[in-house]
């Protein structure tokens, strides 16, 4: 499919539901713009910083459901994938999914697609350059190794970020920076971190994995599914479109 134009994502995106992570985060740094400062830096080897976006700019009715971690690994949701075909995306921590790892080399045969999320989950934003490029790096050989991929997706724990993380992402290849702009909670409720309290085309959801006490993953996973069916919308593949 060919590739669209990415939209960046707002000036600043509010603090929202923590997605994918254990702990609340402040709010996330400013997005870059393209052709202000930030935007037209580059990494340390001369690449231009990648985008940072929460929603895709496109006229297809397509959202994108996006999962962080890898903490639960739930069956029923491998099952889900298997049957509804859905093109989610991992993003993965290696420190939480790497035990798991055979789970999803499953679930990429039927057809999720696995990009990065650092080796520990440490909150980027004010690390050195250095410790940053060394949390992305590690993890974009770390899944080389292991599933014979490189990344080109990348989602900042806690959505925090800085432009040393842009710098170190870029010089680790990764082409774009996701966050959300909708997240799915432990009941399976959509919530948004700014703009219309409704499902547009080219949104970027985010499934929160870290739920005990909250519906399986499977289930989350049906409820959003219906929401988005009911908003005439699809599962579209975020990678297509990035």
């Amino acid at each position: 499919m060919r590739r669209r134009r990415v939209r960046l994502a707002g000036a600043v995106l509010t603090a929202a539901l923590l997605t994918g992570c254990a702990h609340p985060a402040g709010p996330v740094a400013s997005a870059q713009r393209p052709g202000g400062k930030a935007a037209r830096d580059t990494g340390r080897d001369g690449r231009p910083l990648p985008p940072v976006v929460d929603h895709v700019r496109t006229r297809d009715p397509v959202v994108f459901l996006t999962y962080d971690d890898g903490a639960e690994r739930d069956p029923r949701f491998l099952a889900l994938v298997r049957a509804r075909r859905l093109p989610v995306t991992m993003f993965l921590t290696d420190r939480v999914a790497g035990p798991g790892y055979g789970h999803f080399a499953r679930l990429r045969a039927v057809g999720a697609s696995l990009q990065n999320h650092t080796l520990d989950h440490h909150s980027l934003r004010g690390l050195p350059y250095a410790g940053q490029r060394a949390e992305i790096c590690g993890q974009q050989r770390k899944l080389k190794a292991r599933f014979g991929i490189r990344p080109r997706l990348f989602r900042p724990p806690y959505g925090r970020y800085d432009t040393a993380t842009l710098r170190a992402a870029a010089d680790c290849g990764l082409a774009a920076v996701v966050l959300w702009r909708a997240a799915v909670d432990g009941e399976g409720n959509l919530t948004y971190t700014r703009g219309a309290r409704r499902l547009h085309p080219g949104d970027i959801v985010a499934v929160d994995p870290d739920r005990p006490a909250g519906r399986p993953l499977s289930e989350r996973t049906e409820r959003v599914l219906r929401e988005i069916g009911q908003r005439g919308l699809r599962v579209g593949r975020l990678e297509d479109f990035l």
